[in-house]
């Protein structure tokens, strides 16, 4: 470990916390910076799972009024959550350091699309009619075991899948949609977490360093938030994910 490496961990991470408190997106910044600095692939995903874990547990929890009425649901939807978290993770694990390169730039690349048609989502969000949604149908249950796998796998783009498939097992509410995608994502996190540490897939060193810079650019972004306009921010996390995807696919 150098200086350097230490310097350009902690500024993307930094920004990276900032940018997922602000707007989202900060795996384009954390993950990139990790393979930058020579760590192989699928530690660099395991590793920036871990160093962001802590942030979603802190967010299901600041949720945790809203999702007292869903006791009964989240615990089925929290049982596909942890399959899939958990099979996505150790298929990371499976997956050659070779295959998983071919596949980063089209991961790269679907959740720059993602993220880029995120607001259109969310006027679906709006507008998509209500549904009995205290029971869980199976359909709803498949669309999270599967965005859950992704998660596990990849992880960026996660938080705007889980809600597309939100909305379409019939959640109307935007804040109730938002409280339990926290929640989901966290048992995601964990599960994930929990599997890439006991395979002794982890930079601990590296994660330690991103996790206490993430932190503190989480809380700066929180009061940056109030002053820079969501839209440029938006704007130039896509731009990023699109100079990343064309960089990674020329590099591949």
């Amino acid at each position: 470990m150098t200086v350097s490496h230490v310097l350009l961990l902690s500024f993307a991470a930094f920004f990276a916390g900032a940018m997922n408190s602000m707007a989202g997106g900060g795996t384009f910044f954390s993950f990139p910076a990790l393979l930058a600095v020579g760590v192989p692939l699928i530690i660099a995903n395991a590793s920036n799972s871990v160093a962001f874990w802590p942030a979603s547990l802190s967010s299901a929890w600041a949720y945790r009024k809203e999702l007292k009425r869903y006791r009964r649901y989240l615990i089925s939807m929290g049982i596909a959550s942890f399959i899939g978290g958990m099979a996505g993770g150790l298929l990371l694990l499976a997956t050659k350091d070779t295959l998983f390169s071919r596949l980063i730039p089209w991961l790269l690349l679907f959740a720059t699309l993602l993220f880029a048609l995120s607001g259109k989502i969310s006027t679906f969000l709006r507008n998509v009619h209500s549904r009995s949604h205290h029971n869980v149908h199976p359909g709803a249950l498949s669309a999270q075991l599967i965005v859950s796998v992704y998660g596990g796998f990849f992880g960026a783009g996660m938080g705007i899948l889980m809600l597309a498939s939100l909305a379409i097992a019939g959640h109307d509410d935007v804040h109730e949609i938002n409280a339990i995608k926290n929640f989901l994502s966290a048992v995601v996190y964990s599960v994930t977490v929990f599997t890439f540490v006991i395979a002794g897939a982890v930079n601990w060193p590296y994660t330690v360093i991103m996790l206490v810079a993430a932190t503190l650019g989480g809380y700066a972004g929180a009061n940056l938030s109030r002053k820079i306009p969501a839209l440029w921010m938006r704007r130039f996390i896509i731009a990023v994910g699109c100079v990343l995807s064309a960089f990674y696919f020329f590099k591949s």
